[in-house]
């Protein structure tokens, strides 16, 4: 009985631990407007990005890749609001400043335009 309720607790742990997964904060602090600001490093980013291999992809590049797919089905609900803002500044820089990048991610990301339909009135809210 008693080992039944410590595999009863252990259990409901992973449950809870599961169900408040979270993307890793470790790149939170990478400074994006520096990315942005420089064509070089933000063409290495969307080459990542937009490879089939992570030969070009930096660790943060690496990550970012990773969990695109999850955040676009899940509406970022495993960022924390530094993500999303961070998120959000991106989007809107290569909306207003990049749209031949903004066009190959999207056809990468949602070629069938589930996502584009899904999330339309947030990306007409970006258009400056």
């Amino acid at each position: 009985m008693k080992a039944a309720l410590v595999l009863v607790s252990a259990l409901a742990v992973i449950v809870v631990t599961a169900a408040e997964e979270k993307y890793t904060t470790k790149y939170d602090n990478v400074n994006l407007d520096e990315i942005l600001a420089n064509d070089r490093l933000l063409n290495k980013y969307t080459q990542c990005l937009l490879e089939n291999d992570e030969n070009n992809c930096t660790a943060d590049g690496k990550e970012l890749k990773s969990v695109i797919p999850d955040a676009l089905s899940n509406e970022c609900a495993k960022c924390n609001e530094k993500q999303k803002e961070g998120t959000k500044k991106v989007l809107k820089h290569l909306i207003n400043h990049k749209p031949d990048i903004w066009a190959q991610l999207k056809a990468k990301y949602d070629p069938d335009g589930t996502y584009s339909k899904k999330y339309e009135d947030r990306e007409k809210e970006l258009h400056q």
